[in-house]
């Protein structure tokens, strides 16, 4: 056994809640520079046409837009946007991932044999409900991410300072801007992501290829992470580019992503690929790993509290 090993109670709804969001930040903090090279990938050449944009490029490939950056704009442009991308996942993972068994055990009125469609739908719903409780830094991460660090074109200088102003200049809606690709964006995510962590995990138990340990986790994650990158990826690119628009840019997510078809062509629905799959395979194999070992060393905890002397 490898890691903690698995306790005979299993963790509760709370330890999963907290474990998840813990598990979430730390995940963020080691894969923070391919997300925000991912972003930048992605909403470049948004206002060109496809032969404008592919000879105007600033950013080329996953290693050339991080040495890019840095040498630009520094090495604390990779991590822009950070702490409302730790707030995010705090709250954020914390509720499609902490409460995705819970959420399936309700879908399944308890029953230990849990079929593919309710594994979906518990996907879709924890999804669905942490778009809903953390969209306001979502859009600041993206917002942030986007933004170069020196130069005129800098929107806003603190995470406090851009919550601010996008609710004065934008109104309430601002800081929800993107709410509906997001949602279906991370019902498309939590489905691809979980459920296939799930089925993964659950058929090499099974089938005695590997225990519940730390390779099983690592195998299931790096899983989940592609199959959830091919899935996820238009969608992800029209939720970066509408968050990250202007005011009066796109009426609406529909319109954004037909500018973006008629533009740039379809090939740009897959723009940002290689850092989204880098970003989430390892975001995956390091949340999944850190999580399932801090479900358990959380119960241990708890055990040798609660045991007599």
């Amino acid at each position: 056994m490898v890691g903690f090993k698995a306790t005979d109670v299993p963790p509760t709804a709370t330890v999963k809640f907290l474990g998840a969001g813990t598990a979430a930040c730390i995940a963020d903090l080691i894969t923070f520079p391919l997300d925000t090279a991912k972003v930048r990938l992605q909403i470049q050449g948004e206002r060109q046409g496809p032969m404008q944009a592919a000879a105007s490029a600033q950013y080329r490939g996953v290693l050339g837009t991080i040495l890019t950056m840095v040498r630009t704009e520094g090495p604390r442009s990779l991590y822009s946007g950070l702490v409302a991308g730790l707030q995010r996942q705090m709250s954020f993972a914390s509720v499609r991932i902490g409460l995705y068994d819970s959420v399936k055990q309700f879908y399944t009125k308890g029953s230990e044999h849990a079929g593919i469609g309710s594994r979906l739908l518990a996907g879709s719903t924890t999804g669905a409900l942490a778009v809903a409780v953390a969209q306001p830094t979502d859009v600041v991460k993206v917002r942030f991410q986007a933004q170069a660090r020196a130069g005129a074109g800098r929107r806003y200088q603190s995470t406090v300072e851009a919550y601010k102003t996008i609710a004065r200049e934008e109104g309430f809606r601002g800081l929800w801007k993107g709410t509906s690709p997001n949602v279906a964006r991370n019902a498309i995510v939590n489905c691809a992501e979980l459920v296939t962590y799930d089925l993964i995990k659950d058929t090499l138990l099974k089938a005695h290829l590997m225990t519940d340990d730390l390779p099983c986790h690592f195998t299931s994650a790096f899983g989940a992470g592609f199959c959830t990158t091919v899935i996820a990826s238009p969608v992800d690119v029209v939720k970066t580019r509408y968050m990250n628009s202007a005011l009066g840019q796109y009426s609406s997510a529909g319109h954004c992503a037909l500018t973006m078809l008629q533009k740039e062509g379809p090939q740009a629905f897959y723009k940002g690929f290689m850092p989204s799959f880098l970003r989430l395979g390892s975001w995956n194999v390091v949340m999944f790993v850190t999580y399932e070992q801090l479900k358990r060393a959380l119960m241990a905890a708890r055990a040798s509290r609660e045991a007599p002397f």
